[in-house]
Parts: C-alpha cells; sequence; structure tokens
C-alpha cells in the first residue's frame, strides 16, 4: 500500500443521528475509490463498516469503524460513527482524532434531535465541518427547509456549495455552485456528466455563486482586497477562502447526496481533497502538562492511542493517530502513563475488520496495531526525545447505573475481571464495587449501552448474568434522645459471660450544649468515615465499670452503626453517654460488654424516632424552553424541589435538588419526553430526610430480608 505524506492524509469522521446513512455513505465512498469492487449494505449485513455481530443483530452501528479510501492521491481515513446517544463514546473519540467532521442531514427530517446533541461535541473541539444532506432521493426530500433550520440552529456559517435541481423520488442532478456546473448522475449513480447550468436555474445559481464568493473573501484581509478589486475570486482562491473559514469554524460547507445511489460522494471527496485541512495545518495539540505537540513528521514519534477493540482470536487492537514523527514496524516507544516499553510488531490500516499491513505510517495517519502490552485508551507512546501524555478524551458521565452478578456464583470473580477488560475497550462503561452496598455496579449511556455491553457478557464472553437496581445508600439518625440499659448475661458452664450498660443516646449537632446530668470524664469525637460524628462519652462514677472495658462499649456501638438497626444502613450524628453499669469480677469480659453495648445501642436507637435520610443531589437541567412544562413536571413528580429557572440562548436551565432514589428513573423519562434533547448534569449535593410512608416501607422490606436470610 501506497504511503502518504503528511500534506496527502485527510481525516474525516461520518456522523450524524441514527438512520442518516451514514454507514451507507461510507460503503459508497470506498466503492467510488476503488477500494471495494461491490457496494453492500446495512439491510443484508454486508457493509464494510458494521461488521459486528451485534450489530448485524441490531441493524444499526454500535461502535466507530475505521475504513480509508484513497482519491486523486489522497488518502483520506474515515471514521463511521453510530448515531445513537447511548454509544456517544465512539463518537467523541472518533470526532478527536479527526480533523474534519462531516455531519449527515437527513433531508428527509432536517435538523434532528441526535443532530443537536454531536453538534455540541463538533463545537467544543472546534472541528472544521462539512453540511452532507443525505437522501435527497427520498420522496419527501425537502432541500430548503433542512438548510432553514440548518441556519436557525448553526447561523450564518452555513454555507451553500451545492443544491439539488429535483430533489425527490426523480433526484438526479446537482448545481455546484463553486464550479458553477450541473453534475447529472445516471439512473444507477456513479461518474455524473458535467453540463451548463440550465437556463431556468442561472439566475439563482449565480445569486448564490456571489454570496459563496463573499462568504470565501470575508476569512481573509488579502482575499477581501482581490474581491474588491476584481469583483470577483477565482477557484483557487474561493478554495483558500473556504478552508481559512472552515479552520475558523466560520464556514460550514453544503454538499447534495444520495449516498445510496451513489450521487455525490466523490465530488465531496474531492473537496476534502483540495479544501479539508489535513492534521498538519490544525492547530497543535497539547499533553497533560500544556506542552504544545504540532503535527510535524520531522518531530521525535509520538502516538495516540484513542480507541481499543478487543476481538476474539485476535486479542486486542489499539487504534492510534500519528501525532508527530513516524511510526515503522519494529519500533520501540515509552508508554507515558506506565513508564513501559511497546515494540511495534505490524502495523495497519484498518477497512472495518480487514486489515492492510504497511511498513510506516507517517504524521497526521490513523492507524491500529495488534498486542500491545500494557497501553489503553488516552494513553500515549513516545519515541526517544519526546516527552508528555497527550490530553485525554473526556467522556460523559454515565446516565444509568444497575448493579449486575453473575447468574452462576462461580463466576462472580471472573466477571469483575471481563467488565474491565469491558472498561478499557469503552470508557464510557464504568465498573465499580460498592462496599457499603456490597453490589458490583455497571454505569452506562443509556438502557441500549447497558443491553449492548449486557449482549457481549452472554455472546462474547458465554457469560450469563443478572441485573438489579442499585441500592440506595441510605443513612440513619435520631430525632430525641433516650436512656437505655442491657445486661449481658450467659452462662454455659465453666466461666460465662456478663456485662451491663446504662446509656443515653440522643442526635448530636453542631454547637450542642455540654451535657449536664452526668459528669463527663472523657470523650472521644470520630469523625465516621461515611460522613456525620459520633460523640462517646465515659460518664463513669465510682468504677462500676472498669476503664478497660469502656474501648469494647464503643466497639459494640460502632459495629451497630455500620448496620444500623432501622435499615442495615450507616448510623450518624449521635452522641452516646455511658454512665452506669455492672460488672461480675469474674465473667464479665471484652466481649461481654461489646454485646451489651451494642444492644443498648440498638435499644435506645429504635425508642429516640429513628430518622431514614437519603442522598439528595443537585440537578441542572437544560432544556428547550418549548418542553419546560413537561420538565417541571417530571421533576416534582420525582419529588424534586425547583431552586432556580434560568435562560440561556433558546433553552432553559432548572436547577433543583433531586433524591437518588429517585434520579436514573427521572433521567430515563427525560431522556424520553425529550428525545434526547434535555442535557442533564448532577452531583451529590447533602442527605435529607426521607417520608415517613417511604421509612416505613423500607423498614419492612429491610426486616423482611433479615427474616429471609435467618431462615
Amino acid at each position: 500500500m501506497k504511503t502518504y505524506d503528511e500534506k496527502h492524509i485527510k481525516n474525516v469522521a461520518l456522523i450524524g443521528p441514527a438512520k442518516s446513512g451514514k454507514t451507507t455513505l461510507a460503503e459508497t465512498m470506498l466503492y467510488e475509490a476503488g477500494i471495494i469492487n461491490r457496494r453492500g449494505t446495512v439491510e443484508e449485513n454486508s457493509t464494510i463498516s458494521d461488521y459486528h455481530e451485534v450489530e448485524h443483530e441490531r441493524g444499526s452501528s454500535v461502535y466507530a469503524t475505521s475504513l480509508h479510501t484513497e482519491w486523486r492521491d489522497y488518502k483520506i481515513n474515515i471514521m463511521d460513527t453510530p448515531g445513537l446517544d447511548d454509544f456517544i463514546g465512539e463518537v467523541i473519540s472518533s470526532i478527536r482524532v479527526c480533523d474534519t467532521a462531516v455531519l449527515l442531514l437527513n433531508a428527509q427530517n432536517g435538523v434532528e434531535v441526535g443532530t443537536e446533541l454531536l453538534w455540541n461535541y463538533v463545537d467544543r473541539y472546534q472541528k472544521p465541518t462539512i453540511l452532507a444532506v443525505n437522501q435527497l432521493d427520498s420522496g419527501r426530500a425537502n432541500f430548503k427547509q433542512t438548510i432553514e433550520e440548518a441556519k436557525a440552529y448553526f447561523g450564518s456559517a452555513v454555507t451553500v456549495m451545492q443544491y439539488p435541481l429535483n430533489a425527490g423520488l426523480g433526484f438526479d442532478s446537482i448545481i455546484d455552485l463553486l464550479k458553477m456546473v450541473m453534475y447529472r448522475f445516471p439512473e444507477d449513480g456513479g461518474k455524473p456528466e458535467k453540463l451548463p447550468i440550465p437556463d431556468s436555474e442561472k439566475e439563482r445559481a449565480n445569486e448564490l455563486h456571489n454570496e459563496l464568493v463573499e462568504k470565501a473573501a470575508e476569512n481573509d484581509e488579502d482575499l477581501m482586497e482581490k474581491y474588491f478589486e476584481k469583483g470577483t475570486l477565482d477557484e483557487d482562491e474561493m478554495r483558500q477562502g473556504l478552508k481559512i473559514g472552515m479552520m475558523k469554524h466560520e464556514v460550514f460547507p453544503v454538499f447534495c447526496l444520495s449516498g445510496k445511489k451513489d450521487m455525490g460522494s466523490g465530488r465531496m471527496m474531492g473537496f476534502i481533497d483540495n479544501v479539508a485541512p489535513s492534521a498538519i495545518e490544525m492547530p497543535a495539540e497539547h499533553t497533560e502538562e500544556g506542552q504544545e505537540v504540532p503535527c510535524d513528521p520531522s518531530a521525535p514519534t509520538r502516538l495516540f492511542i484513542f480507541k481499543t477493540l478487543v476481538e476474539p482470536r485476535l486479542g486486542r487492537l489499539s487504534f492510534f493517530k500519528v501525532m508527530a514523527g513516524e511510526v515503522n514496524v519494529g519500533m520501540e516507544l515509552q508508554n507515558e502513563k506506565t513508564g513501559t516499553t511497546e515494540r511495534i510488531g505490524q502495523l495497519f490500516i484498518a477497512d472495518g475488520k480487514n486489515r492492510n499491513p504497511v511498513d510506516s505510517l507517517k504524521a497526521g495517519d490513523i492507524g491500529c496495531t495488534l498486542k500491545l502490552r500494557n497501553t489503553y485508551t488516552h494513553h500515549t507512546l513516545n519515541g526517544k526525545g519526546a516527552t508528555g501524555n497527550i490530553e485525554p478524551i473526556q467522556f460523559p458521565d454515565p446516565k444509568l447505573r444497575m448493579a449486575i452478578t453473575a447468574a452462576n456464583k462461580q463466576d462472580e470473580e471472573k466477571l469483575g475481571e471481563v467488565l474491565q477488560e469491558i472498561h478499557v475497550e469503552d470508557p464510557t462503561v464504568e465498573v465499580t464495587y460498592d462496599q457499603e452496598l456490597r453490589q458490583l455496579i455497571i454505569a452506562t449511556q443509556g438502557e441500549l449501552h447497558l443491553m449492548v455491553t449486557k449482549w457481549r457478557l452472554e455472546h462474547v464472553y458465554k457469560m450469563q448474568v443478572e441485573l438489579q437496581p442499585v441500592k440506595i445508600p441510605y443513612r440513619e439518625t435520631i430525632q430525641r434522645a433516650v436512656t437505655s440499659s442491657y445486661r449481658h448475661k450467659k452462662q454455659s458452664g465453666g466461666s460465662g459471660q456478663f456485662g451491663e450498660v446504662s446509656m443515653k443516646v440522643e442526635p448530636y449537632y453542631e454547637g450542642m450544649p455540654p451535657l449536664k446530668e452526668y459528669p463527663i470524664r472523657g470523650t472521644e469525637t470520630i469523625d465516621l468515615p461515611w460522613g456525620g460524628k459520633l460523640v462517646f462519652n465515659n460518664c463513669i462514677v465510682g468504677g462500676v465499670i472498669d476503664a478497660r472495658f469502656l474501648p469494647s462499649i464503643l466497639k459494640g456501638v460502632m459495629e451497630k452503626m455500620e448496620q444500623g438497626p432501622l435499615t442495615g444502613s450507616y448510623v450518624r450524628d449521635v452522641q452516646v453517654s455511658v454512665f452506669d453499669g455492672k460488672m461480675h469480677p469474674v465473667d464479665s469480659n471484652d466481649i461481654s460488654f461489646k454485646i451489651a453495648g451494642m444492644m443498648a445501642f440498638k435499644d435506645a436507637f429504635l425508642q429516640a424516632e429513628p430518622q431514614l435520610l437519603e442522598p439528595v443531589y443537585e440537578v441542572e437541567v437544560l432544556v428547550p424552553t418549548s418542553l419546560l412544562g413537561d420538565v417541571m413536571t417530571e421533576l416534582q413528580i420525582r419529588r424534586g424541589i425547583i431552586t432556580t429557572m434560568e435562560m440561556e440562548s433558546d433553552h432553559q436551565v432548572i436547577k433543583a435538588k433531586v433524591p437518588l432514589a429517585e434520579l436514573d428513573k427521572m433521567l430515563a423519562s427525560l431522556r424520553n419526553l425529550s428525545q434526547g434533547r434535555a442535557i442533564v448534569r448532577s452531583h451529590f449535593s447533602e442527605y435529607a430526610p426521607v417520608p415517613a410512608d417511604l421509612q416505613k416501607r423500607v423498614s419492612e422490606e429491610y426486616g423482611k430480608t433479615e427474616l429471609a436470610e435467618m431462615h
């Protein structure tokens, strides 16, 4: 395979909502360039891009697939991305390493909900963007409305380069405003005829051409002067101005396509070759320390691993972008994160499941390699003379959490290992073990993302799993002071057990007055690991309990606080004052006073108006104004308390406090009612009392569970 230099490599990400035609367009681009000799279809599961079994089963993309095409002495690396928000991690990593985003707009649907979500990431990285209006051969295609919606959403940067002459079922002609010709395609697509623009279209075409010239000129002072002098710009000058505008994120050229009928893709590829920037023309990358890393072919080698894929029979594939220098087979590189040395045993250009071996790759290129031992997504491999780790990809927080267990208990340990392997492949799948809840928790971008992960566990790793809701980390406390006593006495031959403890248990709060009823001989204040405090007072007078038994009483109290009397949750914010008790000269020991202290505390706690506390989260919802009422209703249904509301552009920002017990259900509901347009951010705020009916229900459920475990 030909090795391309840094000036002749273009990296594009095909992005767009589901059913916008990304995979079909990618297939057409490869076919047009002669990389494949037959176009597959999504319906027949025969495309180069969607080759995983789960994608065949679902009929849509789940993974971002690396492809390439060669068009007129340029190499175009293509990342075909999924269209659903559940797989947004695949999209973000592709946008991160590509130099141009090709955003597909379905001519039947215009700017869809999914389009808005994807645009947030394109805009964040300020990637040069091409708008490709696809499916113009559909009976419901409406180019004019699509462009109007695009301008309303993306602004004046939307720049019409082409328009269809006859969008709809008979679509076969495109007016090109840069070259000022008409392309007419044969019935089955492919290479078009170049024809003069029909007289009936000349006025419209000239008007749009002049707008295009002005748009190209306004991005550069020299071009603007030429425009004023000549009244126009030639084709090369227009290309120059459009490139500058794209790199400033002020020009989004619009192209017309029917990916299915192979119409328009060649012209767009030509524009990518001639106008879309290469990596060497893009702003420098940065290391985590802020050091600039320009795409310099003469600099020391740097590879940024943007994707890891574990495939049966092949092992771990590491996809990378050559950020600087050149990588060759046999080269040894240093992993900046782990400090280990990796040898590049093989180099490939990937086209779906096909791996094309190469000897070297230049700065700006995208490739993959096999069996790196200690290198994963976000890692940087540096050659001699290079230091620093390239800034990692920022993925969104998970939106759905579930507890996961192996159906076969013998697989529990293996399940944790497999899930960590899946996390390496897909960092948007997060896996943690919660010691408090005693649950292995998997967090994903949504229900579909979770189901695909479960499918992989069952079909790829041959492991049956079960999913349950995540328990709520409640806290327990009390609302009034209570005095209690407990005698532990056990006689079973020989020395027995005896210990009697009297204590006062009361709510603790900062600044509370000193204890008055009993003299305090010593106080221990414990900042509890799970939040809140325990204040333990020694009020023993006259030696009725030996001082050596006080730590055992405290240990018994702490054990019961770690598994509260009400629901088994942690107890917080209590003051315990031990003021009386009895000992036996022979039978008293540490275990006796530990049990007596634990039971005295439990009895007092249950009489002291126990209060269950639940975690409450500060939630910020960014939502279109048209959906404000629905979102507010949903928040109120979920026991949310709205704290503020304000306008931000054409959206409303609602801030509220929502109990964690309602948060996952609220996120799923908001996603459905807003069709994914609601952006939700949340973080822990505080613990607050739960309603009495919920406390009763949770306490009763805990009691039933305890009873079942005893039997």
